[in-house]
């Protein structure tokens, strides 16, 4: 099993290095970066690219480990015990397989996407920790022990918004996916518009770029914003002069899919006042 990009995803090299050695390592590969920079699409490339089937867990602020092994509905048994519903006799009847359940027994070999782990509770990665070192828990419930039949690749993705815990990161392969610079960012854009114009490429990277490293931006647009302004920009039918006549006014052309707050939108209205100002 080898990973080297996509024809619709850019892996840089170090990017494919890592990917191949959590597989070979048989260990989570954990990758931080920007929120926008590719981390679950790279889930999902590696899975059809390695022809695995993906099983995909949402991390959110309320969802705990347990819900990724299985939920017992006690519930749901006593009210069929009150209604003396026979099947209360079987406790299996109210097991629900969560998602590492799931991916432990599938027949077929998985790639098993924990996404934006860092959104759970500080204690959420420790309470992994056994299950994906040795592929294995037990239901209490039932006394059953429920083992990987083959051992899933698993990518966990993190948006860098908390630490987490030593004994955590010391059982994943790390990757952080460096914000793409500019060669590799139109290799991206060409795989999203094969028959985009260069010169209309280059200008609004350009102005991209320097957007992105203004002093004081709150929040930086990510690779995802930048396709998205790519998009509108071919619709308008705008032209590479167009961009560039934005550019001596500071504020860019369809601002709204670069710029996502009013702190940001200020600050480039103040130095588009400024530059005015100077003419």
């Amino acid at each position: 099993m080898h990973f080297e990009g996509t024809d619709t995803y850019v892996a840089t090299d170090d990017l494919s290095i890592a990917v191949n050695a959590s597989i070979a390592l048989e260990r989570p590969l954990l990758v931080k970066g920007e929120p926008g920079t590719g981390k679950t699409e790279l889930a999902r490339q590696v899975a059809g690219a390695l022809n695995l089937p993906m099983i995909e867990w949402n991390i959110k602020s309320t969802t705990k480990a347990q819900q990724g092994l299985y939920e017992y509905d006690a519930v749901s048994r006593l009210r069929d015990s009150q209604l003396g519903d026979p099947k209360v006799n079987d406790v299996k009847n109210y097991i629900r397989p969560g998602k590492l359940w799931q991916a432990f027994t599938s027949e077929k070999r998985v790639l098993l996407l924990i996404d934006e782990i860092d959104k759970a509770d500080i204690e959420f990665p420790n309470d992994l920790l056994q299950e994906l070192d040795r592929m294995e828990f037990h239901v209490y419930e039932t006394g059953e022990l429920v083992k990987a039949r083959q051992r899933p690749v698993v990518i966990i993705t993190s948006n860098n918004e908390k630490e987490l815990p030593d004994a955590f990161l010391r059982r994943c392969f790390f990757h952080y996916i460096r914000f793409p610079d500019a060669q590799t960012m139109a290799k991206i854009v060409d795989v999203h518009f094969p028959n985009i114009k260069q010169e209309l490429v280059e200008a609004a990277l350009t102005q991209f770029y320097t957007l992105r490293e203004t002093p004081g931006l709150k929040k930086k647009p990510s690779t995802s914003e930048v396709l998205d302004w790519l998009k509108l920009l071919l619709a308008e039918d705008l032209s590479p002069e167009d961009l560039r006549g934005d550019a001596k006014d500071a504020l860019p052309r369809l601002h709204g899919a670069l710029l996502k707050n009013e702190q940001d939108v200020h600050l480039f209205e103040r130095l588009a006042f400024m530059a005015r100002g100077q003419r």
